[in-house]
């Protein structure tokens, strides 16, 4: 099972990012796969999940209607599209599986791989 963030950047106040989660090495149309992130000195924090049907699962009330989940599993990839984005945003973004159906705590996975930077600043 591998993943790998993308897309990060250093953005201003009020931008739009992009991030890629591309997935190998298993079956990932058929699981949850999710969004997390880290600033210094926080605690790892839930963003977003999305379940093989679409459903999707908000982990963080900060970033709802702002931040959206999609998937292509043609691609294996699931995007983060984040809009009106704030300092408080700026964080390492990764993505995360625990080759579930469903979402879980949002947090922690049993696999994720390296995360990329996410800095909003004017």
């Amino acid at each position: 099972v591998q993943l790998q963030a993308s897309g990060g950047g250093l953005v201003q106040p009020g931008g739009s990012l992009r991030l890629s989660c591309a997935a190998s090495g298993f079956r990932s149309d058929l699981y949850a796969i999710g969004w997390f992130r880290q600033a210094p000195g926080r605690q790892r924090e839930g963003v977003l999940c999305i379940e093989s049907n679409n459903s999707t699962t908000y982990y963080s009330r900060s970033v709802e209607g702002r931040f959206t989940i999609s998937r292509d599993n043609l691609k294996k990839t699931v995007y983060l599209d984040m809009n009106s984005l704030k300092q408080e945003d700026t964080a390492l973004y990764g993505c995360g599986t625990d080759v579930s159906p469903h979402c879980a705590g949002g947090r922690q996975y049993k696999w994720w791989g390296q995360g990329t930077q996410v800095t909003v600043s004017s």
